[in-house]
């Protein structure tokens, strides 16, 4: 068995999968299995027949993930207003794949993009709802935010070293003093509320499109209970400015709070952007993304 702790990308193949269902899940030998693309970084996402997929993860770093989704998704989903994956059947290491995987049911719909949405401003008050009902639902004994999320909810103070790093890398590129305000005013708070459910990873590649509109949630890989700032990136990722407006009113959280979620875009953007050459930055999205938060913020 492999002692590495990533796995090449060739190695997860439709083949490893077949081979994975047919000694493990007979039943479903026959069906066909397909890669989903895009295909993710975190897990390696297939098609089984028409009604479900099979996830594995890529790294040790992600296996945890396994175990938390088959346990919490089937109690998150009825509490939600969009639908999220169930996990149906957990997967055991076999044939030099080391960690366990999982089948989920299918959920249809396309990774969403401006082209696919009937409205923004739709979209965004609907994603809203989905995070103030995710909110509302009860957090006993549920996972804290951690290393098995990467932070996700936790303190963003962890995140410190590596964004100021990052803001000196890209000294000339963007207008780094701004910045650096941004990034000083998001460590400036911490979430004293009660924690509640946070996704972690509120990412276009995870919100599913059917007809115009948002049809589905999915990847709670990165999920845990904490601070909900992390799931305001999408806020400057997504939206352009009248959407992030029906975004932030529809959600009953301070400006602390959005603070600290225009921190965690900005640090996301930052370490993106700083792993490019100075050719790929001006053009990147990451760019556009800091831009966004830096208007957002003046």
């Amino acid at each position: 068995m492999p002692s590495t702790e990533t796995l090449p990308i060739d190695l997860i193949d439709a083949a490893l999968v077949q081979r994975l269902i047919a000694t493990q899940y007979p039943h479903w030998a026959h069906l066909t299995v397909e890669p989903v693309l895009p295909g993710g970084w975190d897990n390696r996402t297939f098609r089984l027949g028409h009604r479900m997929s099979v996830r594995l993860p890529s790294a040790a770093a992600y296996v945890a993930q396994v175990e938390k989704e088959h346990k919490w998704l089937a109690v998150l989903a009825p509490q939600l207003p969009l639908p999220i994956p169930v996990a149906i059947a957990k997967g055991a290491p076999a044939f030099g794949y080391p960690w366990p995987w999982s089948v989920y049911a299918w959920l249809d719909g396309e990774p969403a993009r401006e082209d696919l949405i009937d409205s923004e401003e739709a979209f965004a008050r609907t994603l809203a709802g989905f995070l103030v009902d995710l909110h509302r639902i009860d957090i006993t004994d549920a996972p804290l935010a951690g290393p098995h999320n990467f932070y996700r909810g936790g303190a963003l103070s962890i995140y410190d070293g590596e964004t100021r790093s990052a803001l000196e890398l890209l000294a000339g590129c963007i207008d780094t003093a701004s910045a650096l305000k941004v990034w000083e005013s998001a460590m400036s708070s911490t979430w004293s509320n009660p924690n509640v459910w946070v996704h972690g990873d509120l990412a276009c590649g995870n919100l599913l499109v059917e007809e115009g509109k948002l049809s589905a949630v999915i990847d709670f890989g990165s999920s845990a209970v904490g601070d909900p700032a992390c799931d305001l990136v999408i806020a400057w990722t997504m939206f352009g400015e009248e959407s992030r407006h029906v975004f932030r009113s529809a959600l009953a959280l301070d400006d602390a709070t959005w603070a600290r979620g225009r921190g965690w875009a900005l640090w996301k953007a930052l370490i993106t952007l700083a792993k490019l050459d100075e050719s790929q930055r001006k053009v990147d999205k990451s760019n556009q993304v800091i831009q966004r938060i830096l208007a957002d913020q003046r």
